[in-house]
């Protein structure tokens, strides 16, 4: 038979041969974790510190912030910044809103979203305002150059505007969204901002008397903002005058509201005087105005003669309305068509509707 080899009395011992080919993933995986956590330390120590030189950068300019039980949290993935609430104020003006939080993705740090409780309580000068809603977010997209785009979305904002003259004025907001993005081709040079606000079922009682209807107003609005860029953090009236002095604009390119059997079509511009007051013009188109039209003019001419002017714009803007469908009968003419009114201006401080002045109305200096 054959005989199994002996091993040598005092010969090499075999080595045992080590598995860390097994191990291996497992202490790669501890060691990522390790080093992420540690950079997720780092990172927030690193926001905690600009965050408070921003705090002191601001107070040293007049502003002064207070974010009421500050927190940091978030790990593994994201940042999440908490306010119990938060306070501003400077010499000029000071508000209070609820809770916040700000969240932002590690691996996205320029993408910041942001979600608010109410109240929202602002004072400027004796103008004041209080605000509450149902929901509020926001999102910031942040850009080398500024941002790329921004939105607000708000679900059943109401509260109410005080001034001494008109007064208290009541408001409520089914739903308001309001996105902003860098006008293509136009930011770099003109400092333009393309704005969106979008309005569903708006109700401002105080307006229901002058526009004889109490439904609620849906309101559509695309503008361009020339020279946004040259607006600030400082007071509101240096940023309107540093504005004006850019010679910044309001350009509107749709404007639809509708109330009720009532709509309003408007696209023009609109800027500052050199005494700061609107300045601009506006085509306008609508339907079921012309009550409106005769109550406005009835305030300076008397009802009967409001009514008569009322009538005439009426009879005007029909004439307009079948010149425009080919001399078509009126009983042929789409009822729901919008009719073009004279052209709305704004200048020296009045509101001109065609030849005719809107009475009761003159344009103070915004500042």
């Amino acid at each position: 038979m054959a005989q199994t080899p002996q091993p040598i009395p005092g010969g090499p011992t075999a080595r045992p041969r080590w598995r860390i080919g097994l191990f291996l993933p497992f202490l790669l995986l501890a060691a990522l974790v390790l080093a992420w956590t540690i950079g997720w330390f780092v990172i927030r120590a690193k926001a905690q510190s600009e965050m408070d030189a921003w705090f002191a950068r601001e107070a040293q300019a007049g502003r002064d912030w207070t974010c009421t039980d500050r927190s940091i949290t978030g790990f593994p993935f994201r940042l999440e910044l908490r306010c119990a609430s938060v306070r501003f104020a400077r010499s000029d003006s000071r508000f209070t809103l609820g809770p916040i939080t700000a969240l932002v993705q590690i691996y996205d740090p320029r993408h910041v979203l942001l979600q608010a409780a109410g109240p929202f309580t602002v004072q400027q000068g004796d103008v004041g305002a209080d605000v509450t809603w149902t929901s509020l977010a926001a999102s910031v997209h942040a850009a080398s150059d500024g941002f790329s785009r921004a939105s607000l979305v708000v679900d059943g904002p109401k509260g109410v505007v005080t001034a001494p003259d008109p007064g208290p004025i009541d408001f409520a907001v089914g739903h308001l969204e309001l996105h902003a993005r860098p006008t293509p081709g136009r930011f770099a040079t003109d400092g333009a901002v393309d704005v969106s606000l979008r309005l569903a079922k708006a109700a401002v009682p105080r307006l229901d008397a002058l526009t004889g209807s109490a439904d609620p107003a849906d309101l559509d609005l695309d503008t361009t903002i020339e020279q946004a860029t040259v607006l600030r953090t400082g007071t509101i009236a240096r940023e309107l005058e540093k504005w004006r002095q850019a010679e910044g604009r309001l350009d509107v390119t749709q404007l639809a509201l509708v109330k009720g059997e009532r709509r309003l079509q408007a696209k023009g511009a609109v800027g500052l005087d050199g005494q700061h007051r609107p300045e601009g013009r506006f085509e306008l188109r609508a339907l079921g105005l012309e009550a409106l039209v005769g109550q406005v003019m009835g305030q300076r001419f008397g009802a009967d003669k409001g009514a008569l002017i009322g009538n005439i714009v009426g009879q005007f803007l029909g004439g307009l309305r079948r010149k425009e469908a080919g001399d078509a009968p009126a009983a042929e003419a789409a009822p729901d068509a919008l009719k073009p009114l004279p052209t709305l201006k704004l200048g020296d401080g009045r509101l001109m509707l065609g030849p005719f002045a809107v009475p009761n109305v003159v344009l103070p200096p915004l500042y």
